[in-house]
């Protein structure tokens, strides 16, 4: 299998490398009638797109989307929906010193392994610029979700050893850093710059909560949410971890702390006393609020001088030019959330084959 498309009912396939000439996704099994404009699209790509502060990279992509399909008259046809965004401030020539040189990190060695050949500007497609089409499909996806009342809200846990307390929903865009603590969104502002400032990156965690999710979405064995979850937010760059709810905090407790109890309201809903689950049992969800968080490492590109192999194995010194963010939590957030929504419209369709 190729491995450019994810998604069963809601199917999404992305194209294009970092350099190339464009980047894209088309989506096939979007429901007809669908509203669905440019502009529901770019608002997405905007939180996306490089440039955006100090903490991110310089590159300067307006990254406008054309959409070429599958929409008329401002719906959706039921038909595959073909989506581009040109690429426009491409430095290549930053990458042809390094062109047979190995970066630390990066999948230059593993893709010449898998392929024998490989596009070195910008990484190609191992880049992250590959996730514009994610984006825009996982826009889509969103506003499928909107119609059930359901939302899909990202941000930023923790940068480095600086952990986000609150969880303020209102903060999240107020900051460039995309935190929810406004008492911690200096300090790791201040610790990405000074990282930048070094020539070095920085990690951190982004949680994903996804609110007004019916019981019920979801399948019992290999396509539990959780585990289509993983898939999808683990096949992003960079991501080295995945939890949800407690995740590995839950293995240091009891199963009596741990447990999520049921109760009914004075409605005569049935509820949980807690979310340790993080609103999902045996793979379905179970009405709580979905939770999520990923783990992800530095960004590999820095330029601090690093020693290495180019493909002959010759010992070589590289320096990194190019623009690159020296955290990828910021920019990960629209990613993650839309990742999410993917899953999740997809689960959404197929509830419906779930009973006669």
């Amino acid at each position: 299998m190729p491995g450019n498309s994810f998604g069963q009912l809601f199917r999404i396939t992305t194209w294009g490398e970092s350099h190339g000439a464009a980047v894209g996704v088309v989506v096939d099994g979007c429901p007809a009638g669908l509203g669905l404009s440019p502009a529901d699209i770019q608002f997405e790509l905007d939180r996306r797109r490089p440039g955006q502060s100090k903490i991110t990279t310089q590159r300067k992509e307006p990254d406008t989307v054309e959409i070429l399909s599958g929409v008329f008259e401002g719906k959706t046809l039921g038909t595959p929906i073909s989506m581009l965004v040109r690429n426009t401030d491409a430095i290549s020539k930053s990458y042809e010193d390094i062109k047979d040189t190995y970066r630390p990190g990066h999948a230059d060695f593993t893709y010449d392994a898998r392929f024998g050949f490989r596009d070195y500007r910008g990484g190609g497609r191992s880049s992250a610029r590959e996730t514009v089409g994610r984006v825009a499909a996982g826009a889509i996806a969103k506003k499928i979700l909107g119609l059930e009342g359901i939302t899909t809200r990202g941000f930023v846990r923790s940068v480095g050893k600086i952990v986000a307390k609150k969880t303020d929903f209102d903060e999240i865009e107020k900051n460039i850093v995309r935190c929810p603590d406004a008492s911690k969104a200096d300090e790791m502002i201040e610790l990405i710059d000074k990282v930048r400032r070094e020539g070095d990156s920085i990690g951190g965690t982004v949680e994903v909560i996804t609110r007004g999710l019916p019981p019920g979405l979801g399948s019992p064995v290999f396509n539990k949410i959780d585990a289509d979850l993983a898939a999808a937010l683990m096949s992003l760059g960079g991501i080295r971890g995945f939890e949800v709810g407690l995740g590995f905090e839950a293995s240091k407790k009891k199963g009596s702390q741990v447990n999520d109890l049921l109760y009914k309201d004075k409605d005569g809903k049935l509820g949980f006393k807690t979310n340790n689950a993080g609103g999902l049992l045996g793979g379905i969800t179970n009405g709580a609020d979905l939770v999520v968080r990923i783990a992800i490492k530095p960004t590999s590109s820095i330029s601090k001088v690093q020693k290495t192999v180019d493909k002959w194995g010759n010992p070589k010194e590289l320096v990194v030019k190019g623009r690159h963010d020296p955290c990828l939590c910021p920019r990960a957030v629209p990613i993650a959330e839309a990742m999410v929504n993917l899953v999740l419209a997809d689960h959404l369709l197929m509830s419906r084959t779930a009973r006669i």
